[in-house]
């Protein structure tokens, strides 16, 4: 018997989808997915979407809370796309996410016996982004809100005071939103491509304090650019830097590719690992710096350097995890697609004195094919690819290099799995796995893992 729409039914939550929603089956079998639902929590649910052998609903009421469950502590919980485990313990989520990794390993990757290392939690899982990309909503009476996007939609849900960001992005959010009352600058409308404000994009070094704010805009500029660096600069503390955005795009993607700078710097200087670190506004980083030193601390420990090895960095960035190698290597090459995040990669070899790293501006892929061409045989690949992962083309390249250890750092358990079968199936052999609470709260988990040639 298949499931209605609008139906209630008694539903026990078993676990949890990819995307932090619980899941659990009907009588029938049918497993239904539930925002907001906890492992452990036994409901009525109402079915709002059926297929097949799957449903969608919503809690109507919880007959017997999970032990798991906790009262959430930010008002926008429920609405924003943010966070997914706001309602359940730091410890049940910690699970939640080892089970994610391991189900993926498993069933995409089809490998039963890895090790898989006990998931490094955060010590603090608040406060930890140092980046913000907040999109610009219209609010009452010619304002704006600022906040995210609602889940699976582009309706902007205010949030002034994110949980999840140190409290000098509020500051600067507020800022902003005095010029925008005092300038009457009009928001972007995505259907007719008129207006100006799109984003507001925020960067905090962790170790300095330093910030740099960004307005992206629908246009060369807004109006009384002057008030907004005097409100900035006298509210916002550690300003480095003030900068416009051009995107006239009809697009989802935030940043346009021309900068211009209101005031200041147009980058601010981190520290990670004990090196310094020049950052732009498109270069990639890690959100999570404290996190982030323990995942490269397990990168360098995978690649087992002896100071002989030549160690190929794709999907470099700003060259932070090539760098934090480089003194146990031979030489390390960098290769990354966005020009900002090289040119940061150089100067930040420079800023550590480090002269072994040398940094490319190329599609991964590509340059793969053309450093092989060349002769490099890399002993050590470290690979720290988008959510889509790396792909067969690249995997297939890298693997023909012959590296002794492939050192992969995922953002998605799924991509990963799929891979390392790839990677399996030319040799190289997965032999552990350590899973990394990078975004606590949210429903992503980051892995490192080590691959190892097999000889035949």
């Amino acid at each position: 018997m298949n499931l209605r729409k609008n139906e209630i039914i008694d539903l026990g939550i078993t676990g949890y989808t990819s995307e932090g929603s619980g899941v659990g089956h009907s009588k029938d079998g049918i497993a239904v997915f539930v925002p907001l639902a906890a492992k452990g929590d036994k409901l009525k649910v109402r079915i709002l979407k059926t297929a097949k052998t799957y449903a969608f609903g919503k809690i109507e009421s919880i007959i017997e809370p999970s032990k798991d469950r906790v009262r959430p502590d930010c008002p926008q919980f429920a609405k924003c796309g943010g966070c997914v485990y706001r309602h359940i313990a730091y410890s049940a989520e910690l699970e939640a996410k080892q089970q994610r990794v391991a189900d993926a390993v498993q069933r995409i990757g089809g490998f039963k016996d890895i090790d898989i290392k006990p998931i490094n939690g955060a010590e603090n899982a608040g406060a930890y982004r140092n980046k913000a990309q907040l999109p610009v909503g219209s609010g009452a009476n010619g304002g704006i809100t600022l906040g995210f996007f609602a889940k699976h939609s582009h309706r902007v849900i205010g949030c002034d005071e994110c949980l999840l960001q140190p409290e000098v992005f509020a500051l600067a959010m507020k800022a902003f939103k005095r010029w925008q009352a005092a300038s009457k600058e009009d928001v972007y409308d995505e259907k007719t491509g008129r207006g100006h404000l799109r984003h507001l994009f925020l960067r905090q070094a962790h170790s300095t304090g330093e910030v740099m704010v960004c307005v992206v805009v629908n246009g060369n500029g807004v109006h009384n650019e002057p008030l907004l660096v005097k409100l900035l600069r006298e509210n916002v503390p550690g300003i480095k830097g003030i900068m416009v955005n051009v995107n006239r795009e009809r697009t989802n993607v935030i940043l346009g590719s021309k900068y211009r700078i209101l005031w200041g710097q147009d980058y601010i200087t981190d520290e990670l690992c004990g090196l310094k670190f020049r950052i732009s506004s498109d270069s990639f980083y890690q959100v999570n710096s404290s996190q982030a030193e323990r995942l490269y601390t397990i990168a360098k420990k995978y690649a087992k350097l002896t100071g002989r090895e030549t160690v190929l960095d794709l999907y470099c960035g700003t060259g932070t995890i090539g760098l934090t190698m480089a003194k146990e290597a031979k030489h390390v090459i960098g290769v990354e697609a966005v020009g900002h995040a090289v040119e940061d990669a150089r100067k930040n070899a420079e800023y550590n004195g480090i002269a072994n790293a040398e940094f490319i501006c190329a599609d991964a892929a590509e340059a793969s094919e053309k450093l092989k061409k060349d002769g490099t045989e890399p002993d050590v690949v470290v690979l720290d690819p988008p959510r889509k992962g790396c792909g067969p083309e690249l995997v297939e390249t890298v693997a023909s290099m012959n590296p002794e250890r492939v050192v992969y750092v995922s953002c998605d358990p799924a991509t990963l799995a799929r891979d390392m079968k790839t990677f399996a199936g030319l040799g190289y052999e997965p032999k552990e796995i350590t899973p990394v609470d990078m975004f606590p709260r949210t429903a992503h988990v980051e892995c490192v893992v080590l691959m190892s040639r097999v000889e035949k």
